[in-house]
């Protein structure tokens, strides 16, 4: 009984937060202190979960695929760098 009493705080909190971080989030982008590079690089995971999701129809597979995605990219962007360093490009 208590078990269950503690998750439920427990999971409160964690919401609570999490929509504290959303509105501070959007009081920074509003207030002009926030790259939208930067944005747009954080919701690159969502948008390709999202796409992932709606391709296999289930929230396990989207996440696999959405990591082997993400470890490619940085895979791919570690090599690009590389190659510019080296070249000086």
């Amino acid at each position: 009984m208590y078990s269950v009493i503690g998750l439920g705080i427990a999971a409160g909190l964690i919401g609570l937060g999490v929509i504290a971080i959303i509105v501070a989030g959007a009081r920074s982008i509003k207030n002009g202190k926030q790259d939208f590079k930067k944005i747009i690089t954080f919701l690159v995971p969502f948008a390709v979960y999202g796409v992932a999701y709606g391709i296999t129809g289930s929230f396990n597979e989207a996440g696999i695929a959405t990591m082997i995605f993400m470890m490619a990219a940085m895979l791919l962007f570690i090599v690009l760098s590389g190659f510019r360093s080296t070249f000086n490009l």
